[in-house]
């Protein structure tokens, strides 16, 4: 207090014997001298980080005036997608393997979508699911939904059994469209669906100009795309729906426990994700590669948004193979691509070859990328700029590496961290529970430091609205409360993050039982309960284990055979029909026993240490799974030496 005064009464001194203008300069090189003698090293951060800061701020500018201009309209994402239809309707589109479709050719499929879902009594606030595989008609699909202000769920088409019920119940369909392929999967399941649910197959093939005769397949299902070829396109209006800040999308994510979760996709979302990372380096005259599922948020937001909100040129794969990655842009000129961490390991171990070099690709974005890989990528493919960005499907916090720092998934700003409200905060990793401090307010996380990453919540603000997921319930777990104040609150992204000195951010790993393996989340309690189910209700206990030079987490079960009665190719066959492949474990320990807590909950932490090495294996039996077979092979010393090379891929 002392010193305050004193500072006071100095200046007052110095306004009155020199005047205004000197005593401002005077107290500027003060200022400027004691920060540089006080303050050297915040100095030298601030220098090297401004111009990264600068452009991310111009960036973010930019994305609150799209915003902004669509709040003002009220647009929803057909509305967006119809002046860029107007701008340039010849244009390509969408490209699938030879299929060519232009801007004009998608909108008149999606208004005929809009035409036969009317004529089925569909309307605003109703929910249509798809189970659709990668085409360029399906977010057509979901376009012309969304026009008479349905909402779409973007049902995961790797869903069987119990899984696929549970993503078609908790979103509340009343109406499912899924290809034809996956008729016997609907068909397994359909006694146990709503009987109310309408089911409407859609077959992959090239919109005809006349009807052509179709032959009945015996279902009892009605043919969508025999009556889009039949319906003439409806007139275009402005989406009869909620308007810009309405329900879009329900996009699957596996939470921390139990069956996958609808999160739910705004038309203000899904333009802030697209706008995103459109603002760092890409342009609507760009050609983008995209080789992921578009019922994800990366493939089906991310790369086709850029389709949708800018007028880019996007090629669709039917399947990711890492062999044709390159090889494709090359064949379609693309000038982007989209990767996941997993993509960029495969497509690194396929052999040279001329399309390293000979493409056009000049950025490739996307998450996951390994830091002991990132270099030796973009170098051996001529990879100029890397966008690396990170965000929660559900969340409200989405933050990108700008300036292509090796590892880094992006950056909280030194000089002005208040801009972007987003922070990492000090957690109890075992529980992920917030550290408070006296106040009863969340710690920030000092450099170098691990901690949680979190968005603040701000209900009227479209780029931090939290709308969570379809269960209220389990979006109330994903908000903590009174974090920089009393009364804020923050999602909470359940991610543990570290940030360096300068203030980049790299990924760590996840709070809770759940890892991430192949790019997505595999809940450990999901998997239990399906081992436990097929094994004759068997103790089994499910983990993931770090496996070397791979990303994520390999999952590994240790299950119980007091008599050996386990029937592994039986186990690995029915689990093949009840599991995506990302969720089967790789690995199993058949043992005699588990041991349990207190409260009989099975103890994993030792397990998960030990790995999958025989030698620290006390005797139990391991086996790895060969995805080629299916089947379960003894894993020895000689197996885990290959997996530990890199001869034995998993």
């Amino acid at each position: 207090m002392l010193a305050i005064i004193s500072v006071g009464v100095a200046v007052l001194a110095a306004l009155v014997y020199i005047g205004f203008t000197k005593t401002l300069l005077v107290s500027g090189v003060l200022a400027v001298l004691y920060t540089l003698k006080y303050h050297k090293r915040w100095c030298y951060v601030a220098l090297k980080t401004a111009p990264r800061d600068l452009r991310a701020l111009y960036c973010y500018i930019k994305i609150l005036l799209i915003t902004r201009k669509f709040m003002r309209k009220d647009y929803t994402v057909p509305d967006i997608f119809h002046e860029i239809v107007l701008k340039h309707p010849k244009k390509p589109c969408f490209l699938l393997q030879d299929e060519v479709w232009t801007f004009e050719e998608v909108e008149e499929f999606s208004l005929r979508v809009t035409a036969v879902l009317k004529s089925k009594g569909v309307k605003k606030g109703d929910i249509v699911g798809l189970l659709v595989n990668n085409s360029p008609q399906m977010p057509a699909l979901w376009l012309g939904n969304a026009r008479l202000g349905g909402i779409t769920p973007l049902i995961n088409t790797n869903q069987r059994g119990n899984a696929l019920i549970h993503s078609i119940s908790i979103a509340k369909c009343n109406v499912l469209i899924f290809s034809d392929e996956y008729l016997s999967a609907i068909q397994d399941v359909s006694s146990q669906l709503d009987p109310k649910l309408k089911l409407l197959k859609f077959t992959h093939r090239p919109l005809n100009k006349n009807p052509v005769e179709v032959n009945a397949s015996g279902d009892g299902i009605e043919d969508l795309t025999d009556l889009l070829e039949r319906t003439p396109p409806a007139p275009w209006t402005l989406a009869d729906a909620n308007g810009f800040q309405g329900k879009l999308l329900y996009i699957y994510t596996s939470g921390t426990t139990g069956l996958p979760k609808a999160a739910v996709i705004s038309n203000s979302r899904y333009v802030f994700m697209a706008c995103g990372l459109h603002n760092f380096r890409l342009n609507s005259s760009d050609v983008v590669y995209c080789p992921l599922p578009l019922y994800h948020t990366a493939g089906g937001v991310v790369s086709v948004g850029q389709a949708l909100i800018f007028g880019c040129t996007v090629i669709l794969k039917t399947k990711f193979s890492a062999s044709q990655y390159f090889p494709d842009c090359v064949k379609y000129k693309a000038t982007a691509a989209h990767y996941i961490g997993e993509m960029c390991r495969y497509v690194l171990a396929t052999p040279p070859s001329p399309a390293d070099r000979s493409h056009r690709v000049r950025l490739i974005y996307g998450n996951g990328l390994r830091p002991q890989i990132w270099t030796e990528f973009v170098n051996r493919f001529n990879i100029k700029y890397v966008t690396e960005f990170y965000g929660a499907t559900e969340g409200n916090a989405n933050i990108a590496n700008s300036d292509g720092t090796p590892g880094a998934i992006g950056f909280i700003s030194r000089i002005f961290p208040a801009v972007y409200p987003i922070a990492i905060i000090k957690v109890d990793q075992e529980t992920g529970e917030p550290i408070r401090d006296s106040r009863g307010l969340c710690q920030i996380a000092q450099p170098n430091e691990p901690g949680v990453f979190i968005g603040k919540i701000s209900p009227n603000n479209p780029t931090r609205e939290f709308l969570g997921y379809v269960d209220r319930s389990a979006s109330d777990k994903k908000v903590v409360r009174d974090v920089f104040t009393h009364g804020d609150s923050a999602f909470i992204s359940g991610d543990i993050l570290v940030a360096d000195e300068f203030g980049y951010l790299y990924f760590r790993d996840r709070t809770g039982d759940t890892f991430r393996w192949r790019g997505e989340n595999v809940s450990t309690s999901e998997v239990e309960a399906a081992i436990s189910n097929v094994a004759n209700h068997r103790d089994a206990v499910v983990y993931g284990v770090m496996v070397p030079n791979t990303e994520g987490r390999a999952g590994m079960c240790g299950i119980v055979d007091t008599d050996g009665t386990l029937d592994l190719d039986k186990l690995a066959k029915d689990l093949s029909n009840d599991l995506p492949p990302y969720a089967r474990p790789v690995f199993l320990r058949v043992m005699t026993s588990l041991d349990m807590t207190g409260t009989f909950k099975m103890k994993k932490t030792d397990l998960q240490k030990e790995g999958f090495d025989p030698s620290k294996a006390k005797g139990d039996k391991l086996y790895y799974l060969d995805m080629k077979q299916c089947k379960y092979l003894p894993l020895n010393e000689d197996e885990y030496n290959k997996i530990i090379e890199g001869h034995i891929r998993i």
